[in-house]
């Protein structure tokens, strides 16, 4: 065998030879980015997709917890005590105030221009707050509570009863100014949450009334009606211990609003309340689901439309809130005959995913709505349910 010159053993790879060796790797990191930008397009879209699922379960159960409590009002609902003659639900709250005080329309929507039915709605990147109207006309006190309520989405406005009550215990005070009393132990019940409630409701099985608490104890166990800033009139059923039973008095609002700050529309809830003595407020608003983008609602009404007669159960006729507003005058009866309310929501991913560009020409409907959605990479799906207000249900 021949021997190797030392000038051979030190010569490296030609120029042609290191040319195809970078080839073959520029290739092989071309394949490599490709593999990486379709698992992370793949996992954004996944992670959008998981998101939106998640938001969507989260909102409707809000919703659905709520809407399901609308005509609470103790052992017999307000439809009940409507048919009653005289009727048998009362409040001491002034009829003409403040609309979160009519806790005899115990569910009223607010319809935004142009959303019924059969029409179009354009979704646009940023969306437009607090320019459009409502039917019914959206009230002032509403207004100004819900700044950042984006264009073209519905409202809801629901007052209640919760569902948890202490038992009176003893009534004390006079007839027309009492003092209840209950088990002390159980003002975490009656709080539900919060801290110091002064809107309350006591109901038996035979009459219901909301009021303003001027004086509440949680040690001593004492709720005490008398003069204070919504109340404008005094008690008029009697109540009996053993038999009443006492229960904090909700009235919240439900919108899709829009936070500049992180650039997402949420659902939003606005709680209306009054610390014993004091004056009516509105909450901050709470940001409860973030990526709901936009909510339509329908309101069922049952056959029987007539606030003289029983319901039948039957839920039959199915209509917006302007159709509801119009169905009978006046219309606080029309909203005690809704007994199923239908929901569809608009969700949308936090971040933009361009694998969602594939969905672009997928068709958004809700309610009869159909949905023109911007060509920003967000995936966007809808998410619909009826819910059963079941406080109504066949007259219960």
């Amino acid at each position: 065998m021949r021997a190797m010159s030392p000038r051979e053993r030190a010569r490296g790879l030609s120029l042609i030879e290191l040319m195809i060796a970078m080839v073959i790797g520029l290739v092989l990191l071309l394949g490599l980015m490709q593999v990486f930008a379709a698992s992370r397009t793949a996992s954004r879209l996944s992670e959008g997709l998981a998101r939106v699922q998640e938001n969507g379960r989260f909102a409707m159960d809000y919703l659905q917890r709520d809407l399901r409590m609308a005509g609470h009002f103790g052992c017999v609902n307000d439809q009940s005590h409507n048919v009653q003659s005289p009727g048998s639900m009362h409040t001491t709250f002034d009829a003409g105030g403040h609309p979160a005080l009519d806790f005899m329309q115990s569910i009223q929507g607010f319809e935004a221009a142009d959303t019924e039915p059969g029409k179009p709605l354009t979704l646009s990147a940023t969306p437009s707050t607090g320019g459009i109207e409502y039917t019914p006309a959206l009230p002032t006190e509403y207004a100004e509570a819900l700044t950042n309520r984006v264009d073209g989405s519905d409202i809801v406005a629901l007052r209640f009863l919760v569902p948890d009550g202490v038992p009176v215990t003893l009534v004390g005070g006079t007839d027309d100014k009492p003092v209840f009393n209950f088990d002390s132990s159980r003002w975490a019940v009656l709080q539900s949450g919060v801290e110091a409630p002064g809107l309350f409701g006591v109901a038996d099985c035979l009459t219901a009334t909301m009021f303003q608490a001027s004086e509440v104890s949680g040690s001593a166990g004492t709720v005490t009606f008398e003069s204070a800033p919504n109340n404008t009139g005094s008690f008029t059923s009697l109540y009996t211990p053993g038999q009443a039973m006492l229960y904090r008095a909700e009235s919240v609002v439900y919108y899709i609003g829009y936070d500049a700050t992180t650039k997402q529309s949420s659902l939003y809830r606005v709680r209306f309340s009054a610390k014993p003595g004091e004056a009516l407020v509105a909450g901050t608003p709470e940001a409860l689901v973030e990526g709901v983008r936009n909510m339509q609602l329908l309101y069922g009404q049952d056959r029987s439309l007539s606030a003289a007669s029983p319901p039948t159960g039957y839920i039959d006729r199915q209509g917006t809130a302007a159709d509801v507003e119009a169905s009978i005058t006046p219309a606080a009866d029309a909203w005690r005959r809704v007994g199923a309310v239908q929901l569809g929501l608009v969700l949308e991913s936090p971040d933009p995913s361009a694998a969602a560009q594939a969905n672009a020409d997928a068709a958004l409907t809700a309610m009869g709505v159909t949905f023109t959605a911007p060509t920003d990479g967000r995936f966007r799906t809808v998410y619909q349910t009826t819910i059963a207000v079941r406080n109504r249900l066949y007259g219960n």
